[in-house]
């Protein structure tokens, strides 16, 4: 019978009484930016697409016109922007008369990229154009139209009641 090797074990150590030389304290680590937006389509579909777009085309503003769409409309002008807003919104028209929906669709979703550059052009945020929408939820079309229409002559200072 071959004797088998019994391992040795290594004395334990008692504690060491050295005092550790205290490590200078490591700088403040910068804060963890957030993780980025999950993927639109990840989000679903709602109506909450529009608040995503308009901050894509509000970052755009500093944005190269020569690689971005929305900075090189921003950096033509209001004019251009609203002019390009009038072409899409001709052409929702035309298709809408047309009956062409798959079409009308998608000059639709134009149309309202466009006024989405012109908000951001202009300086508005989308939960301005809401509040005013939640402002008129219930009230009459009518009602809501003539209240403006007596205001609009008077601000022009026409005497009358009537829009010219």
């Amino acid at each position: 019978m071959a004797k088998t090797a019994k391992k040795k074990k290594a004395p334990e150590r008692a504690p060491s009484r050295r005092k550790k030389k205290r490590q200078p304290a490591a700088p403040a680590a910068a804060p963890i930016p957030p993780p980025p937006p999950p993927p639109p389509l990840a989000l679903g579909v709602s109506p909450a697409v529009l608040d995503r777009l308009w901050a894509v085309v509000q970052s755009r503003r500093a944005a190269d016109p020569a690689i971005s769409h929305s900075a090189r409309l921003l950096a033509r002008g209001t004019a251009k922007i609203a002019q390009k807003f009038g072409e899409e919104a001709v052409e929702c028209l035309i298709e809408a008369v047309a009956g062409n929906r798959d079409a009308l669709i998608g000059e639709s979703a134009d149309v309202l990229y466009h006024i989405l550059v012109l908000w951001v052009d202009a300086g508005i945020r989308p939960e301005e154009v809401w509040t005013e929408l939640q402002r008129r939820e219930g009230i009459s079309g009518i009602a809501e139209k003539a209240s403006r229409a007596n205001a609009l002559p008077l601000a022009f200072g026409i005497k009358s009641t009537k829009i010219p």
